[in-house]
């Protein structure tokens, strides 16, 4: 009923502008983004004629919809929308909008107490996905930071992902029980900060990643993002020493302080050992500094005070000193995957192409494959097929495509 859902906007922006203990997250995000991408969600919320608009998708005779509502007047010179009797409007809305209330924690955190009916805020609240996972919040965030010439520089050294940017779920990642029991813990964490902070269990969050190429590092960490509906700043070491030689050690702060702007967030840190590696009496002392640098950013950084995840991965640690993995609560590692992940692997990924597969060869065919060699495989067999004008898989083509990847990796080795 396109009536209940104008009523259901402007409810939302009345019920939101009264009580102040209302956050963003309690806003359902297609409403969200309708302030968002305007002024942001600031008191007092105003709705105008071309936020109804977008929020029905359509431009087809809105202000005769709500002619009838008594209690809706409409300003023919500022283009809004308003509420003239509250309590004309919450008896109307609950007749006809029960459904949408138990969708909207805005509005169920108001009903719940009204009446009869039978909505629950933290049931309403369950169902929706933080601010943080939206993309018109970080382009505000960053929108914000593009205007500052300082902060502008800043953003110039991360690559920032919205959840809603990550192709893959959490789910779809073949991971062993014990990783799976780690994230678990950041996840409880990052629900129970305040509880954390009350105890003073404060160093909380900060994971080293380690394991040979291709083994998922990359990959798990943005899942996680995705999974716990946050941001994803990624950064590579070698880019900027590379890059900014000479300014390394301002670089690597730099980069924690755009996480502590983006907040909250997960921070990951790739090619980790590239600066954090054995400090040695005959290092250049551009090196030395950025290393101190780095293990102060790494002390001064946590979930639980600055609502930033620290994930550093590297596929050399060895280079590594006592000192860097003193810093992280947890080393997670990620080794060649054995029978039963390549099995997961092999499931996941041709869980959506039509064929019949006899996993068992595949996973004794793959022995020594990292996850990113066995999606080689099934990409190549794909694209093979693809040649052929064939959409359908087959073992065979399964068969060639390791062989292929093995002569491709011996190949490889061979120089």
């Amino acid at each position: 009923m396109v009536e209940a859902k104008i009523v259901e906007l402007l409810l939302t922006a009345e019920i939101y502008n009264r009580f102040e203990e209302l956050k963003e997250d309690d806003i359902p995000k297609e409403i969200r983004k309708i302030f968002y991408s305007r002024n942001g969600i600031q008191r007092p919320l105003v709705v105008k004629e071309d936020m109804v608009n977008e929020y029905l998708g359509s431009r087809d005779g809105v202000k005769n919809r709500v002619k009838n509502l008594p209690f809706i007047d409409f300003n023919e010179f500022n283009k809004q929308f308003k509420i003239t009797s509250f309590d004309l409007s919450l008896k109307w809305f609950a007749k006809k909008g029960e459904d949408l209330i138990r969708r909207n924690p805005v509005l169920a955190y108001y009903f719940q107490n009204y009446d009869s009916l039978n909505v629950s805020y933290e049931e309403a609240k369950k169902n929706t996905k933080p601010v943080q996972s939206d993309k018109e919040w970080l382009k505000s965030i960053i929108s914000e930071l593009e205007s500052n010439e300082e902060t502008a520089q800043m953003l110039g050294l991360v690559r920032i992902y919205s959840p809603e940017d990550i192709r893959f779920d959490f789910d779809e990642v073949a991971l062993t029980e014990e990783q799976i029991e780690e994230f678990t813990k950041i996840e409880v964490a990052l629900e129970k900060r305040d509880y954390l902070r009350k105890i003073g269990v404060i160093e909380v969050g900060k994971l080293l990643f380690i394991g040979p190429p291709g083994t998922g590092k990359t990959t798990t960490a943005k899942a996680l993002s995705k999974k716990l509906h946050l941001p994803l700043l990624e950064v590579k070491l070698s880019m900027i020493t590379s890059q900014y030689l000479g300014e390394t050690s301002k670089n690597i702060e730099k980069v924690f302080e755009i996480a502590k702007r983006v907040n909250p967030c997960l921070l990951f840190i790739d090619e980790f050992d590239y600066v954090a590696k054995t400090r040695t009496s005959d290092e250049h002392a551009a090196v030395k500094r950025a290393v101190n640098t780095l293990l102060k950013s790494i002390d001064e950084i946590n979930l639980v005070e600055d609502g930033v995840i620290l994930i550093a991965a590297t596929n050399h640690p060895s280079l590594l000193d006592s000192a860097v993995w003193r810093r992280f609560d947890k080393i997670i590692e990620f080794p060649e995957p054995s029978e039963l992940i390549r099995r997961r692997i092999f499931e996941l990924s041709l869980s959506k192409i039509p064929g019949s597969f006899d996993l068992d060869e595949l996973v004794k065919l793959t022995k020594g494959f990292t996850g990113a060699e066995i999606k080689l495989v099934i990409r190549e067999a794909v694209l093979n097929s693809l040649l052929e004008g064939i959409e359908e898989l087959t073992q065979e083509k399964l068969v060639n495509a390791i062989a292929d990847v093995k002569r491709r990796l011996n190949l490889k080795s061979s120089y």
